[in-house]
Formats: structure tokens, sequence, C-alpha cells
């Protein structure tokens, strides 16, 4: 039987690039430290960055040229947040109606 390997070192690279962009969302980084960080030429780190513009996920600053995060991605954050909040609230109405329940 053949295995087949899904790992893409592409897709690995711009998932490494992502994490490491949230360690600065406001001032941003150069796009020779994001090569040198995640360990890239810059052609290649110009098109990942190119491509996370075109998602909306990340912006370049026009005076400094530093590339940052959007709120694209902080704002899945506050969902997740939200999600779990909601959940929260049905495990105590459904722990509060065991409560009530005086069968036992």
């Amino acid at each position: 039987m053949q295995t087949t390997q899904y790992t893409n070192a592409a897709q690995q690279r711009l998932i490494r690039l992502l994490l490491h962009m949230f360690g600065d969302i406001v001032g941003g980084y150069a796009p020779s430290a994001l090569a040198r960080d995640i360990g890239c030429s810059a052609a290649v780190m110009t098109r990942d960055l190119d491509n996370l513009r075109t998602a909306g996920i990340a912006e370049c600053d026009e005076v400094d040229g530093r590339w940052r995060l959007t709120a694209r991605l902080p704002q899945q954050a506050v969902k997740v947040y939200a999600s779990i909040g909601r959940a929260e609230s049905r495990l105590a109405e459904t722990k509060a109606a065991i409560h009530r329940n005086n069968d036992y």
C-alpha cells in the first residue's frame, strides 16, 4: 500500500509566518526580518506576504514598509471566546436544571 505525504512545505512556512506575526501586531515586521526569522529568501517572503494581503490577513504600512496582521484573525478569536461563553451559559443552565429536580 502506498502512503501519501500531505504536508506541504510552503503551507507549513505560511503557518509559521502567521504565528510569528502575532508577536507584534502593532509595530509589525520588516520583510527582511520575517525572512530571516522564518528561514526563507526575500523573494519567498514577498510572495507569502502578498498571499496574506490577498486573503485580508496582513497589511503593509505604506510609511515604514513594515507588515502586520489585520484585525481579521483576532476577530476570529473573539468569536471563539463568545462561543465558549455561550457553552458555559448552557452548561450552567443544565446544572441548575439538574439541581432543581428533586426526584432523587
